[in-house]
This record gives C-alpha cells, structure tokens and sequence, in this order.
C-alpha cells in the first residue's frame, strides 16, 4: 500500500508544507463554523485533541497513557448521535483530502526546484554517457523504445468524478499563492476562492448514489486524456527531445513517440457481464470522437497563431488546389443563381474553417499548458448514445478574406493559370449573404465577426489547415452518426481516419516554416500538434478487450456440438491443437450464420464480430485472463480469424486494420509456474510462429498478473513466480527468434504488485525489459499519477528513463546460485504459511467478513462489475481488489506481508542471516521486495486492527486467529529490520514516515468512528444514514492512507 505519489519526487519541503496544511485546514475549520455552528466545532476539536494525544504519547513510548486517552476518545465517539458521527466523519476525511493536495502540490514544488531532477531524461542520459554508452546507443535506444500504459477501470478510486475537479482547482490555487509578484489584494481574493471551493467541497454529496456503467468509467478516462495527458505529452516529449540534444547531438525525431497509452475501460468484460459488445463499440467510436474533438480545437488555436504568407512552393500549390477545388464545387452548387449575386461577391472568401472569435488559450504561449493556473476545467461533451437525439453539428461562423495572393518564400505570386487564388463562398452561404443583404436580417453571431475592412488577405496555412479541420469536422459528425446507429456515407477522400491523412498536412506545414527560415515557429503549437498524433492518433487511446479463458471455451463447445464434432471442452491438449491448428489453415469460416447459441455464447461470438469490424487501428489487443495452455491462444486466434472472414463478406471489402494481438494472461501461481511451457508450446506450432511474423512483425505480448497470484499464495512467493515466469517466457521466445513485450496487470497497494514505478521496472529479471513494456495503471492510482500534468510529466519521464536504464544497463541477476535456493526455501514456508492462513483455517473467512467492512463495500458504488467473479465461494472467488481494500480499512493491510515472517525468520533460524543480507545489499529484485514490504509494514497498526477485532469479532476461537495475525506482522517487522539493516521501519525514508505521522490525529478517529458505525450498523441493517456515514468513513480512511486497493 504504497503512497500514491511516493516516486513523483523526493521528499518535500516540511515548512512550507505545514504552513499550506495550517492555511487549508484553517479555511475548512471557519467553513463548518460558519455551516454547523460552534458546538460541532468543539466536538470536533475535543477528538482532534484527544487523537493528536494519545499518537504523541505513543511516540515518546508512554504506551499505558495513550491507551487512555484512547479510550475516551472510543467513548465519546461510542456515545455520539449519528448526525455528529456523520458530520465529523466528513470533516475528518475532507481535511486528510486537503492534506493529500497540500502533499502533492510540495512534492512537485520540490521537484521544480531541483536543478537535475533524479531519474529525469537530463539525468538519466548523463549517467550513461558517462558510464560509457556511447551516444549513437542512447539515440537508437530512446527512439526506437516502446512503452505502453493502460489505463484500467479497476474500481479502487473512491472520491467521484466533480470532487477531483474541486480538488483539481485547490492544488491550481495552491501553485497560484506562490506567486512572489501577488498583492495584498490578490492574496485576499484567491483565500476568497478558496473557501468557495471548500464550501462547494462540503456541500456536495461525497457518495455515488448508482453504480457507474462501463460506458462512464471510459468517459472518466478519457477526461483524464483530456485534463491532463493531452497538455502533459508534449511537454514530455520536449523534455526528451532537449535531453537528447544536449547529450546526443540530435533531437527526437518530431513523429517518434517513445510512450503510447492504451484502456481497458469499456473492453475488460473479464467477470463483468455490463461489458457487452455495443459498449466495446460505443466506448471505442467515443474515443475516437474526442481525438476529432481534440484536433479541432488545436487545428483552431493553430491557425490562429499561423498567420504568415511565406511559405514553400509545394505548400503555396496544395492551398491553390484547395481552393480551386473548393471553386469547382461551388460553382456546380451555384449555377443556377448565381446571376442574382453582385459580381464582386465572387471575390469574397469565406472559410467554415476558420474560428470567428479568438480560439480558447490563443493567448497563452504553449509551454504554459503544463503548469497555468487556471482553475476553470472545460470538460468535452461526449455525445451520448443514450439519447437517441442526433447532436448537431455547429458550425463555425464565417470570415471573409479579402483576395490575395499567397506568398511563396521567394515573395513571387503563386499562379494558377492566370487566375489568383481565392476562396469561393458555398452557395448556401452567398444565399444567406444575399438574403440578410437586402433585407437587412442580423445576428448576434455575426457582430461578433470582423468587419470587411478589417479582416486579412488569407493565408496558405489557414487554408491547408482549415481543408484538414473540415475533413474532420466531418469526420466527427459521421462519428455521431455511428454512436446513434443512423445511416452514414462511407467517402473516404471526405474523411480523416488515419493518422498518417492527418500528419501529411501537418509535417507539410512544419517543413514549409522550416523551410523559410521559421524554425521558431515551426517547433510550437504545430510540434505539440504533431507529436500528439504521433502519440495518441485518432483514437487516443486504444482499447483492449479482455475475457475470460472459459468464455471461449464455452463457444467452441456451442459451435462443434452444433457441427456434431464432438464437445471441445472433452478434449487433451493435443486434440484442441490440431483441430484448432487445422481450422486456422482452412479458408473458410467455422461458425455457421445462423446458428442458435445460449445468451453468453452470443455475446462472445458478437464481441468478435465487432472487435472484426473495428480492428487493430481502434483495439489494441485482446487479453485472455485465466489462461494456461496454448489451446487458449489459439482459440482466440480461429474465433477471430472466423469473425473477420464473416464481417468481411458483408462489407464487400477487407476489415480495416489487422488482427489483434493475442495476450495470454497468467495470473495463478500454478499457471505462472507453467507459463514457459505454455509460449514453447505455442511458438513450436508452425502455423503460429508464422502468423506472429507476418502480422504482428515477430513479437509476442505476453502478460503476468500481481492480483490474483498474490491473493493465491501471498505476496512473496507471488513476487518470486513472477520473477521465475518472466524469465522463462523470455527464455521460450528467445529460443524462437520471437521479441517479447512483457505485460505487466500491476495495482496500485502493494498487495497487488503496487509500489514505486522505478523500483519496480528496475527489479525486473535481466533481458525481460528490452527496450519494450506494458503496464496497467489502475483506479486511483491514474488520478493520482496522471490527474494534474506535472505529475503527468513526471511518471512519463520516470517510466522512460527506468525502461532505457532496465535496457542498457539491466539489473543484475543474482551473482550467487545459492540465493536461487535460499529464495526458493523462503517462498515456499511463506506460502505455506499464506494459505494454512487464509485457505485452511476454517475460522479465518468468518473473521474476515467480521473484522473488516469487506461485505459493507459493495454499497460504495466505485465500479461496474461485481466483487465476486462467481456468487458463491469464499476467498477463492472474491476479487483481489476487495481483498486488499478491505484490509487497507483496518489498517492491518494483511495480503502484502501475510507468511514474509515466517518464511524469513526460517531462513534467518537456518543460519542464512549473512547470506540474506548480502542478497539484499547486491540483488535488485530481493531489495525491492524486502523495502516494499518495509514500506508497508510501517503504515500498518495491529493496535487499530485489534480495535476492529474487540468490537466487532465475537470472543471465542476467531480471535485467536486476529492475535496469530498481529504476531506474525510484528515478526516480519523484525525479520525486515534484520534483513534491511535498518534501526527501524522507514528509517531510510524519512519524509515517508513523517507524512504517515502527520496524518494519524484525523486517520486514527475515522478508524474509531468507523468501527462503531460497523457496529451500530450490523444491528440495524437498513439504517441508510448509518450506511452513509460508514461509507464516508472509507473514504476518509483511504483518504487518509493515499491508497485503497
């Protein structure tokens, strides 16, 4: 359960911090003063005061006293209304919001301040040259490296959609009070904004009151595209490019592009029957909707700034085209009035393209996108396919050229004939013009247009942007269209579907400025442009499906009992192949149209289908969790195969794109065991190795998962089959010549392979990360990450810069054969330890459900899909989000160190103490796992976790089973200490500890409140205002711990 910003920076400035948390915590107090009167406010301080108490009494070793104090404070809280509970709930988990912002804001001050910022490009590209990578190496290296985050829905972010926005606008407001040039008067009005925006905090609704849908779980991610990656990549491709120049002698190439991102948001239907094949659709034309949306309002503010004359021949001839061609069309329309229309009307140019008032951030420069301090967030109305009302396109007002010639960099006139170029009026728009002519009609649109006189001569920038702006306003409008399942035309010369349609123009127009000595100019807004194509294309993100092994297998079994092929679930290993193996070779489709299959074998038969009729220029790959063999692999690959064949033959024409790519996911240790196995088998099946080479240039993607491998065997024997898996998939496709890209399904706790970026890229076995990665990035961890684009920057910097360091200079393997054996002795005792725990012991699932909220957190609303995979089951069927998070509640975070101590202390008890040591002091990957561990060790309190257990856990057998739990935490506190060499837990992380300390005197009350609502709340189980306040309580706590699950 790491910090959610614990690898942004290094450490804060305390001073600063402190005085920005007094400010915060001083508005938030005067706010419920001013809301709820001075009686809840010495309710509210005589708690603060007793929790703040008994921590400091703790601290300086006064156990018995602090116990004390800690006992009133249950009794006050014990004998408190619910409507006080409620309220203090609230104020507790919005002032450790206020102090996550204030924390957040100082790591990136800090980072500002920093001259060579650690693990920046600068800094990175430095040590390597100086370790003696020769400069060509890093080029090649940093440019041909590919790294992909994927952002998933993972339902782990508690606080709503409007309350990120507010929180978004404080931490604005917060880098606006460091301003050294504010006045007096400034400083009063932006405290004055400041309690606006914590009073509008207080007086909305914390609580979801319905589940999200698949489809707003994508809108969310796309606005985190739209807040802040948009504005965050170019900045970050600056950074590269200059670090690169400084170090290498050459910049990045403008269309290089070393991150790209990718979702699971709308395509992950892997237990979460909500994900049907129309949202897959629908979430993928709405990505695609916003990238045109995005473009548009550049391609305006680009304009806008590109209103020079000089450009190159080539450029000056493709505007005379436009424009000819745009006259050509025209005149056709017109013909049959336009002898109605002054003659000297046909020298007038209008342009739908061009914006009629000045583009929104025209007027600041583009280096300030990362770092304004604006707090208005302008959020993109996605449409919305609910409605079955057709959005309307608006169409931008006109503006009227004079005639002028383009200016070529010569200065000579651009000729077409003998005619100049010019921009001939549509018919409709000289017809409007004529009618408001002789009747004297106006608008308020038109007062806001230039006047004739006023307006410039048109420039060859303006033109060719304005046909790229028009193509894809037209785009987007098919696009509406689609998402309303309305008929639409199909004109490809009328649409912008590629990126390379949209780059053409674009890097035209970079090579003209170029070209004329406006190098300034070229390397801009039209750069930023440029590079977001290269990163996001035209559907910014790309969506991943996933399902599970099972589904396929379920439709293979519908489709062969149909042919009277046997049942193919019944079948080896063997068999699967070669049936499998021989379809695919077959050029005709399996599955015949008419077929009459259950609900879920319909769904996934059309999840295909239209994973077909969208294809790899929209999907990024499909996912296959829970697999094990290569039958799995190839299932996938003959049911894909067959939908493509089908929908090609209804369109007449080929599917656009490719095939995805097939991932196998390996998620159990057992399956991770067998993993290189599995990828020998399937590379050793010709026809596969041969269609991995062809359509997918020679690579193969393969994933592990952190979730469900540490939920089965705990997380240390989970961190060592990850680490054995890895290397043996690698060792599999290198046998075959086959590139790998390893697919990381990391969480945000540590629980779920969470933890520092950099650490844990860094860790990873020698050769698995070789210039390529994939990596989820889930629920609070994206907003915390990417949520404001500095951070952004930052985690883009710190994935580069691990990923070239993890290429170039691999961490070492472990230069002892023996630690191999050593590793193997302790994950074995501390599996054994997990599951004699968590899968033996009769009473531990009963405790579970009694000592942690885990069945009170369904009605937090954070996700669509259920908490179980299937309804009935214990442990085994309960996802691994609500295993951690539940855990996280009571501050005992069992699934990140559950069997660490044992398996330790019986390596220490072995005499391998030394040995132990030496490992962590020279092995990356056993330091990493001993520091997380350590990490997590110092945030967990078993006194808090046994308060949970009084109160709520009947006396008996099951409390025995609490008191064996707080027993091993301490021994792997003290096996951690003894292996790390620390004095105590953290110690080299002093910041860490700190920010922990600061916030346990309104972290410790919540956790008291919440086990006496659970309390009150058992007996009284429809009590809404109890579930209310239960369900404030969690967000406070994980609030409180930076993390949830």
């Amino acid at each position: 359960m790491t910090d959610t910003t614990d690898d942004i920076a290094e450490g804060i400035s305390f001073q600063a911090f402190e005085d920005d948390c007094r400010l915060l915590g001083s508005l938030l107090h005067d706010v419920l003063l001013r809301e709820l009167g001075p009686r809840f406010i010495h309710i509210l301080e005589r708690n603060r005061i007793l929790a703040q108490s008994a921590v400091s009494m703790r601290a300086a070793g006064m156990e018995d006293t602090a116990v004390v104090v800690e006992r009133q404070l249950e009794d006050d809280l014990a004998a408190m209304s619910l409507e006080d509970a409620l309220c203090l709930a609230r104020a507790f988990s919005h002032y450790l919001n206020l102090v996550g912002i204030a924390e957040t804001h100082h790591r990136l001050r800090k980072a500002r301040n920093v001259e060579q910022l650690s693990k920046s490009c600068d800094d990175i590209f430095d040590k390597l040259i100086q370790s003696g990578v020769p400069p060509e190496e890093l080029y090649d290296t940093v440019c041909k490296q590919e790294v992909e985050i994927v952002l998933t829905a993972h339902p782990t972010q508690i606080n709503r959609r409007t309350l990120q926005y507010k929180h978004l606008r404080i931490a604005h407001l917060l880098e606006f009070n460091e301003r050294p040039d504010l006045s007096h008067e400034d400083k009063e009005m932006l405290i004055e904004d400041l309690v606006r925006e914590i009073t509008a905090i207080w007086q909305t609704d914390e609580l979801r009151r319905h589940k999200p849908t698949p489809v707003d779980e994508a809108r969310a991610g796309l606005h985190i595209v739209e807040q802040s990656l948009w504005k965050a990549v170019p900045h970050y491709l600056r950074r590269v490019s200059n670090a690169l120049k400084k170090h290498t002698g050459s910049p990045l190439p403008l269309t290089c592009t070393p991150i790209k991102f990718g979702s699971w948001m709308g395509g992950d239907r892997d237990g979460n029957p909500n994900v049907t094949a129309k949202v897959t659709r629908d979430v993928s034309l709405l990505s695609r909707w916003m990238a045109i949306d995005l473009y548009i309002r550049e391609l305006d503010s680009l304009s806008f700034e590109l209103s020079i004359k000089r450009c190159s021949d080539k450029l000056a001839s493709l505007a005379n085209e436009i424009l000819l061609k745009e006259s050509a069309s025209e005149d056709l329309k017109a013909n049959t009035w336009n002898q109605t229309v002054p003659q000297n009307s046909a020298k007038l140019h209008l342009s739908l393209t061009l914006p009629a008032q000045l583009p929104s951030g025209a007027d600041l420069p583009s280096c300030t996108e990362c770092s304004d301090g604006e707090s208005q967030f302008r959020i993109i109305n996605l449409p919305r396919n609910s409605s079955r009302q057709v959005k309307q396109m608006v169409i931008n007002s006109t503006e009227i050229f004079e005639d002028s010639p383009l200016s070529s960099p010569t200065g000579r006139q651009s000729v077409v004939g003998s005619s100049q170029m010019g921009r001939t009026p549509s018919g409709g728009q000289l017809r409007k013009l004529f009618k408001e002519a002789h009747i004297g009609r106006s608008s308020f649109r038109k007062l806001l247009e230039p006047s004739l006189s006023e307006i410039p001569g048109i420039t060859p920038y303006r033109v060719v942007l304005g046909n790229v702006k028009e193509k894809l306003m037209k785009t987007r409008r098919r696009l509406e269209l689609l998402l309303e399942d309305l008929p639409c035309d199909y004109d490809t010369e009328e649409y912008c579907e590629t990126p390379y349609q949209l780059l053409e123009p674009l890097l035209l127009c970079y090579q003209s400025l170029q070209s004329c000595g406006s190098s300034v100019l070229a390397d801009g807004r039209l750069a930023d442009l440029i590079r977001r194509v290269a990163t996001f294309g035209m559907v910014l993100i790309k969506l991943d499906v996933r399902q599970e092994s099972g589904r396929h297998t379920e439709a293979l079994d519908a489709v062969t009992s149909y042919l009277d092929l046997g049942v193919y679930s019944e079948w080896d290993e063997e068999k699967k192949l070669d049936f499998l193996t021989r379809e695919l070779k077959g050029k005709r489709p399996l599955v015949p149209p008419n077929i009459e299959v259950a609900a879920d074998v319909k769904e996934v038969l059309n999840t295909f289908r239209v994973a077909a009729e969208l294809g790899s220029d929209s999907l990024g790959a499909y996912v296959i969790s829970m697999a094990s063999n290569a039958s799995d692999v190839l299932a996938v690959e003959l049911l894909q195969k067959d939908a493509r064949l089908t929908v090609s033959g209804d369109l007449g024409r080929p599917c656009p794109g490719g095939t995805l790519r097939v991932v196998p996911l390996f998620e159990t240790v057992k399956d991770l065991r067998e993993a290189g196995s599995a990828i020998r088998k399937l590379l050793s099946i010709d026809w596969y190795r041969d269609h991995i080479i062809k359509n997918h240039s020679g690579h193969q993607e393969v994933m592990v998962g952190y979730s469900d491998s540490g939920k089965d065997a705990g997380r240390f024997t989970a961190a060592w089959e990850l680490y054995k898996a890895q290397e043996d998939v690698v060792a599999a496709c290198n046998e075959f010549g086959i590139k790998v890209t390893l697919f990381h399904g990391r969480g945000g706790s540590i629980g779920r392979g969470g933890g520092p970026t950099y650490l844990a890229i860094q860790s990873q076995p020698p050769g698995s990360v070789m210039g390529t990665l994939r990596s989820t990035e889930q629920g609070e961890m994206v907003q915390a990450k990417f949520g404001l684009p500095q951070t952004a920057v930052r985690q883009l910097e710190i994935y580069t810069t691990a990923v070239l360091l993890a290429t170039l200079r691999p961490p070492q393997p472990p230069r002892d054969a023996n630690w191999r054996h050593v590793m193997e002795d302790i994950s074995r005792v501390s599996c054994a330890h997990y599951r004699r725990t968590v899968y033996e012991d009769p009473e531990f699932v009963t405790y579970f459900q009694e000592a942690t909220p885990q069945a009170e957190l369904g009605f937090l609303n954070i996700g669509s899909r259920p908490a179980k995979r299937k309804p009935a089951g214990g442990i085994s069927s309960l996802r691994a989000i609500p295993w951690v998070f539940a855990w996280t509640q009571t501050r005992l975070v069992l699934p990140a160190w559950l069997g660490v101590g044992t398996g330790l202390q019986d390596a220490l008890d072995r005499g391998h103490g030394e040995e132990l040591r030496a490992m962590y002091a020279d092995w990356p990957f056993f330091q990493s796992t001993v520091d997380l561990i350590e990490m997590v060790t110092a945030k967990a309190d078993a006194s808090m976790a046994r308060h949970y257990e009084e109160i709520l856990v009947p006396e008996g057998r099951r409390r025995a089973v609490g008191a064996e739990l707080r027993r091993e935490l301490a021994r792997t506190e003290r096996c951690v200490l003894a292996v790390s060499g620390h004095s105590k837990l953290s110690a080299h992380n002093r910041s860490l500890r700190r920010l922990i300390e600061s916030r346990l005197a309104y972290l410790n009350p919540i956790n008291m409140l919440q086990v006496e609502v659970l309390r009150r709340l058992r007996r009284d189980k429809d009590n809404r205002k109890l579930r209310d306040a239960l369900l404030i309580t969690i967000n406070g706590i994980a609030a409180g711990m930076r993390n949830t699950g």
